[in-house]
């Protein structure tokens, strides 16, 4: 309750900020090559992605010398929020903030931002960089368009995906991996004398994250919370009770009991390790990790493959939720700052950007044309990301997945989910403080067992209450 109260005194602040109408950012007369306006920008990556994203903005004000690119490093979309709303406070907000999928509806609600439709104003380019949002794959079109208009540019598009060691499935005859909980049972059944030889850790292994819990509701089309996943109305129940739920809790207690899942605690981050050292034949993680991985994997000489995330055959599979972060315009910005600042999220989020961004890190190349590009490449055309060299240099061949499949899997999983109110994902308020409960759930329900219906149906009092408390500071 500590970190809700938290959220609760931010969001009393928030009102009474927002009370006193939004204060423009310092006026500038013209934006010049000579007097450039800054454009300070807010994102939590500080690695690789970190300096693809410096490269951008040195490209933009290639194009654009009258103004100034300031990427500011954040240490987690969490304290990006906490930090942004001390900085309303004085009165000096940054002009662009990556916020990531799940803090849409406190965007929304705090009256901090401008929706980017409405900078637009129905231009079809802003400074000469063009709109053409069209373009931009629907999955996370429908996760981030509000009643029809666009609040903020996509940017850091993944999903969760499985990630399978060959090597240790070929050693009992497994030539596939799995698609479903039922074949990861299997599976692991399988590779059982493995871990009784103590040559693995364990059959499968992952972090107990709630994101993992909201992708595999939406598989099996479950609402995570009412009224459409609060898309037709304000969510003011989270519906960790119903059927799709419990199963998930009993996937969870089923493969602890039977000794198939390795377990490194809860916020450890240890499952990574025990991955990576060939421990564990299954993990379950990002798609925006897929470089990462799949470069140690190189270095080890170890066959990793990468394959849609598992599914309760018993449901069937309707689709995945997407993750990741996109970018909000702050408002009352000075028209000129606030173009300039549409500009520069339309040139960082186009066709060649885009497809650049996928190869550096693995996330979602969010455009149809970015897909195409990297399909049909020419020479020429670079867009590889080469981390040690920090620049950007040709992609050889003429088929980027062709020589990366790891990449294609969270494209292609996104692509072939359907489209309901479950796989557009949730917008509820408490979103925060909502996945450290369910984790917490998560990890009792599976250590020491127990009726997981009479225990979800308890947290589902304390989260409807937390998100009440919320929406009543909103009504």
């Amino acid at each position: 309750m500590r970190k809700f109260k938290f959220l609760l005194t931010l969001v009393v602040l928030v009102m009474s900020i927002a009370a006193l109408g939004a204060v423009p950012a310092a006026a500038q007369e013209k934006c010049t090559k000579e007097t450039p306006c800054q454009i300070d920008i807010w994102i939590i990556f500080s690695d690789h992605r970190y300096d693809w994203a410096v490269d951008a903005g040195n490209r933009f004000m290639e194009k654009h010398p009258e103004f100034k690119i300031n990427f500011v490093q954040q240490k987690s979309y969490d304290e990006s929020i906490k930090n942004y709303v001390l900085a309303k406070e004085q009165n000096q907000v940054p002009t662009i903030v990556q916020t990531y999928e799940i803090g849409t509806q406190f965007s929304l609600d705090s009256g901090y931002f401008k929706f980017a439709d409405d900078i637009i104003a129905g231009r079809k380019d802003v400074l000469g960089e063009p709109v053409n949002f069209e373009d931009i794959l629907p999955v996370i079109r429908n996760y981030y368009t509000v009643d029809g208009k666009w609040a903020s540019v996509p940017w850091n598009t993944s999903t969760a995906i499985t990630y399978s060691n060959m090597d240790i499935l070929n050693k009992v005859g497994i030539t596939e991996p799995p698609k479903t909980w039922g074949e990861t049972m299997a599976d692991c059944a399988l590779l059982q004398p493995l871990v009784d030889s103590k040559e693995i850790d364990g059959c499968a292994t992952w972090e107990i994250d709630d994101w993992y819990f909201e992708q595999w509701m939406a598989q099996q089309n479950e609402l995570f919370a009412n009224n459409d996943n609060g898309r037709s109305g304000r969510a003011t129940e989270i519906r960790v009770d119903s059927e799709g739920a419990l199963n998930i809790m009993k996937f969870y207690q089923d493969m602890y009991a039977k000794k198939y899942f390795v377990y490194t605690g809860l916020g450890k981050n240890g499952s990574g390790q025990v991955f990576s050292s060939g421990k564990a034949a299954i993990t379950i993680n990002s798609s925006a990790g897929a470089r990462g991985i799949m470069a140690a994997a190189a270095e080890q000489k170890m066959n990793i493959v990468t394959s849609p995330l598992i599914y309760n055959e018993a449901k069937g599979y309707t689709g995945n939720i997407l993750g990741g972060a996109t970018m909000w315009v702050s408002d009352g910005l000075d028209k000129e700052v606030e173009d300039g600042a549409m500009a520069f999220l339309l040139f960082f989020s186009n066709t060649e950007n885009a497809a650049s961004w996928h190869t550096a890190s693995g996330y979602v190349a969010i455009r149809q044309s970015s897909l195409d590009l990297l399909t049909n490449l020419k020479p020429g055309n670079d867009i590889l990301w080469n981390i040690t060299d920090k620049k950007r240099e040709d992609i050889p061949g003429t088929n980027w997945f062709e020589s990366n499949p790891a990449f294609a899997t969270a494209t292609n999983q996104l692509n072939a989910s359907k489209d309901t109110p479950a796989t557009r994902g949730a917008l509820l308020g408490t979103f925060v403080e909502t996945r450290p409960i369910i984790n917490a759930a998560t990890e009792d329900l599976m250590l020491n067992g127990g009726d997981p219906a009479a225990y979800m149906a308890k947290v589902k009092v304390q989260l409807d209450q937390m998100l009440q408390e919320y929406n009543d500071l909103h009504s």
